[in-house]
């Protein structure tokens, strides 16, 4: 047996020579955004085949084609990909790759896959890479562990600081992302939760704190919860000097969507709205409150339909009525009822910012319940659950970002740190199903986090 030291030699040098050849072969594609023609159940989303875990999987519905694509975030010169298959695997697919999403070409094709970990060789160039796949090698659908695209990209690494980033002070540093399964109790956890409940309290205001700071007019029109304040000035210490819609005194929270109109008439959610504070992760008991000022939007006013149907925060997308799971408004509700939406926020937080330039970044999703480790901090998980006044023909029914699949919302944390603290450890950490006092009516054994006054008592 060769010496140790010799032994680690050989295998520097091995990886030495390895990275000379391939120099340019850098791994483009870990923890970018990812969509796919179809998901086989809520435990195989799409970006499970790049979070570089080898316990977790993309899987299809049981047809054919199929697809799986990555966004790439610039243009890119791919030189190799690497598919690590379960045991469903694709017998005939192609690698693709696109500028847009839309125009694809293909710059490999089988049609004698054998599943198992291929590592192709290919040329092309895009932003966009997608494996499409046309005939599945067992009756199952097609399930990748891991999607891995290689080669060299346009874009330039991603700042860390400058303009539009606001650092957390102190920052969360040191956390390990928990993959822990919390012990089975009698009777069960099967919630981990509570509500704020907020109504409207700014109307058809063209302002936007987050996205445009101190450009008072410059946004699409807004309906406001929450703070009773808010507007393109707002600040941390304006937004705590303001009063609340919400329920709960200590929830000055700002919470706005865009505007709902039905054709030139805006349409406002009546009544207190739900917004549901709840574990993301599996392991609801390392869920820490926010920090005073993180402030983040969900969604975007640019989303395709699919990148809305498939966005990991999406729920039941719009319902009214006994019509749900629509990916964009209907075009009819019957009449009487109201039109209801549901959408999910990210829950993993990076512990550096409260802000970054996108205001998106510092925040992620949970990968089939647990947070990746470049966002390991769980934080809550918030859940619109809105409801407007309108139906009948939907036609003239838009967002004044755009068509329904464009909704999204902005949040920017004002709660008292005190009573959000007791809400989150009572209620999430303490598997709870609680309404905004922190009351769970199935174990009122447990108590309530807050008094009558939903106060701390």
């Amino acid at each position: 047996m060769a010496p140790l030291g010799v032994t680690l030699l050989a295998a520097a040098l091995l990886v030495a020579g390895n990275q000379s050849a391939q120099a340019a072969d850098t791994l483009l594609s870990q923890g970018r955004p990812a969509l796919a023609s179809s998901l086989e159940n809520g435990e195989s989303p799409a970006i499970a085949a790049f979070d570089g875990r080898a316990d977790t999987r993309w899987g299809s519905q049981w047809a054919d084609p199929q697809w799986l694509r990555v966004d790439l975030g610039a243009t890119a010169t791919v030189s190799r990909v690497v598919l690590d298959w379960e045991a469903a695997y694709a017998k005939a697919f192609q690698i693709q790759t696109s500028p847009d999403g839309n125009a694809w070409t293909t710059i490999y094709s089988t049609t004698t896959g054998a599943g198992g970990k291929q590592n192709l060789s290919v040329t092309g160039s895009g932003r966009y890479v997608r494996m499409y796949g046309t005939q599945r090698g067992t009756g199952y659908g097609y399930s990748l562990l891991e999607f891995q695209v290689y080669g060299t990209s346009s874009s330039t690494p991603p700042p860390t600081g400058g303009s539009g980033y606001v650092y957390a002070n102190p920052p969360v540093t040191g956390v390990v992302p928990s993959t822990a399964v919390p012990p089975t109790q009698n009777p069960p956890v099967t919630h981990r939760e509570f509500q704020a409940n907020c109504s409207v309290s700014r109307t058809n205001l063209n302002d936007d704190p987050i996205v445009f700071p101190g450009l008072p007019g410059a946004s699409h029109s807004h309906t406001f919860m929450g703070n009773r304040t808010t507007n393109a000035n707002s600040t941390l210490a304006s937004l705590q000097a303001g009063g609340t819609s919400c329920i709960t005194p200590g929830d000055k929270t700002g919470y706005w969507m865009p505007t709902l109109l039905n054709g030139d008439q805006a349409v406002q959610p009546d009544g207190p709205q739900v917004i549901y504070y709840k574990s993301g992760v599996i392991d609801y008991r390392s869920v820490r409150p926010f920090p005073p000022g993180l402030r983040y939007v969900v969604g975007s006013p640019s989303a395709t339909q699919d990148e809305f149907r498939y966005s990991p925060g999406a729920v039941e997308g719009f319902e009214c009525g006994n019509s749900a799971f629509n990916w964009d408004i209907p075009a009819n509700c019957p009449a009487g009822t109201q039109l209801n939406a549901r959408y999910q926020a990210p829950s993993c937080w990076d512990g550096l910012h409260l802000d970054t330039p996108d205001h998106k970044s510092h925040m992620a999703y949970p990968i089939v319940g647990v947070c990746p480790a470049s966002h390991p901090v769980a934080v809550p998980m918030i859940e619109f659950k809105m409801a407007w006044p309108v139906s009948g023909n939907m036609s003239a029914v838009r967002f004044s970002s755009g068509r329904g699949y464009s909704f999204h919302y902005d949040v920017y944390n004002v709660w008292d740190t005190r009573t959000l603290a007791a809400l989150v450890t009572h209620c999430i950490n303490g598997g709870l199903q609680c309404n905004p006092r922190g009351f769970d009516q199935y174990k009122p054994e447990r108590g309530a986090a807050l008094n009558e006054n939903y106060e701390l008592p």
